[in-house]
């Protein structure tokens, strides 16, 4: 009999690609739907709100695996604290109430706050959010680890459906008049794709498979934001200025637009985070490393950026 699998934000960026990715391995599925967003009539779906923990009731009865993709971005921090951190720690007593035999939570590496990274693995690291969001994440991982749960963090994540940094860095390259210093840093992406691959082998993985209990989630190779602005912009229609500016006058500039001049420091210093082993404990392949897997998003980018 295949495990059952109930994922939260299912209908989201994320949640929606580790649905397809579980379906194509035919696995059993419950999906959980919140009030505002439709789901497909395919599979098993259960009504709840994270911000309701009476709603959550039940909805992880018969579940072998939690996959717990939903997540507030953005927003007022009682918001954020209701979805986040109270929320997720409700999911997380209603899994262990029904016996659910393990708890795989998306993250995110801006747990670290702001910084460089050259390589360093989660163990290496210490949490240091900036934001309301990414304190109430970390909040959230938490309670899946004292759960004895598992946590995936990855940094940049693009692919259809991505409604932040494919947007979030064309906004930046047609506020500034030129490029930052020659963008000389590198960073960690990874495609959806490969991210839902890895949420569902880690939800499938044998007991005593998994060696650790946080993993960065990425592409083994780093990718220089040069390449990733000039993608972007090629998607955008976006000019590639011939000029250089300094850091300091480009946050004035963002500061102008209306953009976080804080959105800079993660394009100007290395944000690399090592994944090897979680591409080793789960046995799984990298997929294509960025300029091909870029390539192949390019279609819907072009459309995306251009409604944008």
């Amino acid at each position: 009999m295949p495990p059952t699998i109930l994922i939260t934000g299912a209908a989201g960026f994320v949640g929606g690609h580790v649905t397809r990715e579980a379906r194509r391995l035919r696995v059993r599925l419950r999906l959980v739907r919140h009030h505002r967003t439709p789901l497909a009539p395919t599979a098993d779906v259960v009504r709840a709100d994270l911000v309701d923990p009476g709603s959550l009731r039940g909805i992880c009865d018969g579940v072998d695996v939690l996959v717990h993709c939903a997540a507030r971005i953005g927003g007022d921090t009682e918001t954020n604290e209701a979805v986040n951190a109270r929320g997720t720690a409700a999911l997380v007593a209603e899994a262990r109430r029904a016996g659910v035999r393990r708890v795989v939570q998306l993250s995110t590496a801006s747990v670290y706050g702001r910084g460089t990274f050259r390589g360093s693995r989660p163990e290496d690291l210490v949490r240091n959010p900036a934001s309301v969001t990414s304190r109430t994440r970390a909040a959230a991982e938490d309670a899946v680890l004292g759960a004895g749960g598992i946590v995936l963090r990855p940094h940049l994540v693009y692919g259809a459906g991505d409604a932040w940094v494919g947007p979030g860095l064309a906004r930046i390259l047609r506020a500034l008049p030129g490029t930052v210093d020659g963008w000389p840093a590198r960073t960690s992406m990874i495609a959806v794709t490969d991210l839902a691959r890895l949420l569902v082998a880690a939800a499938l993985a044998p007991d005593g498979g998994l060696t650790r209990s946080v993993y960065h989630a990425a592409h083994p190779e780093p990718v220089a934001v040069s390449a990733l602005l000039r993608a972007v912009a090629e998607c955008g229609s976006i000019a590639w200025p011939r000029t250089r500016i300094g850091a300091e006058r480009a946050r004035a500039v963002l500061a102008e637009h209306g953009q976080p001049p804080s959105a800079l420091d993660m394009l100007t210093t290395d944000h690399v985070f090592d994944s090897g082993p979680l591409w080793s404990d789960l046995r799984q392949s990298p997929g294509a490393p960025f300029p091909a897997g870029f390539r192949r998003e390019a279609d819907w980018y072009r459309e995306a950026l251009r409604a944008g």
